[in-house]
């Protein structure tokens, strides 16, 4: 999960978590739009998993959680 300057938490898969930041920094290519101009942006929260499948799935049910229990998430790494 990353962090906005506002405060809000966006989560999603990567392979590769430092890299996927710095292009949602606007550092390198290929950033999400729903996160331009919302920066400094930190990463708050990773959880390694074996394989892509199970990473959707894992991300699914994150986004599915409310901030309240995703910052207990966050706090508890």
């Amino acid at each position: 999960m990353v962090r906005t300057a506002s405060g809000q938490l966006y989560t999603g898969i990567s392979t590769d978590p430092v890299r996927r930041l710095r292009q949602h920094q606007g550092e390198l290519v290929g950033g999400a739009k729903a996160l331009r101009g919302k920066g400094p942006l930190s990463l708050v929260y990773q959880q390694p998993m074996p394989d892509r499948a199970s990473a959707s799935k894992a991300e699914y049910q994150l986004k599915q959680l409310t901030k309240t229990v995703k910052e207990q998430l966050i706090s508890e790494q």
